[in-house]
């Protein structure tokens, strides 16, 4: 059987959650035709040992290690460079994506949709704990990019999307960090694609350390601006 969906997740030291995460997942695959991709990001602890055990538990899933760089994007390029399904979806680690909106994702995936993206801040949608400054700078650049660009979704920022594999390997995404999730969704909708979103659910980090720093918006605001002004005719 094809695969339609493979679960990617960018690991770097995660071995308090990654267990937890992955066996969370189960209940909302069906994992005839779904394959669950850990990506070792240069992890210094048993994440790795972790996985290997698991893996021989579910035939699955597998854990591949990121050979480029360390960092959340090159984690994800390496994740899509070896999924296999028609649809990939990045899952964060630390447990923080709720695997429930899995379900509606891949209803509308098979509606025809190329990009479905899990929003925070469309009705019945929620983000529970996180940093207070980051929680106002990801609502306040979903949500008014959804007004200015007319975007199909108010929480473009989100990491949590479903994409067609084949568009998305097609595109040539420059981001080294977190705001590639952004740059994707961006890039999508400027190239015409069919784009929806479901809510989801988003809990701050219940163990380890949380990796946001304010250090890290800088390149969401770039393409927030690039964003602006390429609809408006200015780019």
């Amino acid at each position: 059987m094809d695969l339609f969906l493979s679960i990617v997740i960018p690991a770097r030291n995660e071995e308090e959650n990654i267990k937890e995460t992955i066996e969370n997942l189960i209940p909302y695959i069906n994992t005839e035709e779904t394959e669950i991709i850990v990506i070792n990001d240069h992890s210094v602890d048993r994440t790795e040992e972790i996985v290997l055990k698991l893996c021989e538990k579910y035939k699955f899933l597998k854990i591949v290690r990121n050979e480029k760089s360390p960092g959340f994007a090159n984690a994800l390029k390496t994740g899509f460079e070896n999924a296999k399904g028609k649809f990939v979806l990045p899952v964060m680690a630390d447990g923080c994506d709720s695997p429930q909106t899995i379900k509606d994702m891949i209803k509308k995936a098979k509606d025809g949709y190329d990009l479905i993206c899990g929003s925070r801040y469309t009705k019945e949608g929620k983000k529970i704990g996180g940093p207070k400054i980051q929680s106002f700078f990801s609502r306040f650049v979903g949500i008014s990019l959804y007004y200015l660009i007319k975007i199909p979704t108010k929480d473009c920022p989100n990491a949590f999307k479903m994409y067609r594999r084949e568009i998305l390997n097609s595109l040539k995404l420059k981001s080294n960090g977190f705001s590639i999730s952004m740059e994707a969704c961006l890039k999508f909708y400027f190239s015409g694609y069919k784009i929806c979103e479901v809510p989801t659910v988003w809990y701050g980090r219940k163990k380890g350390k949380s990796k946001f720093k304010l250090s890290k918006t800088l390149p969401y605001i770039k393409l927030y601006i690039w964003a602006i002004l390429k609809k408006w005719k200015f780019l």
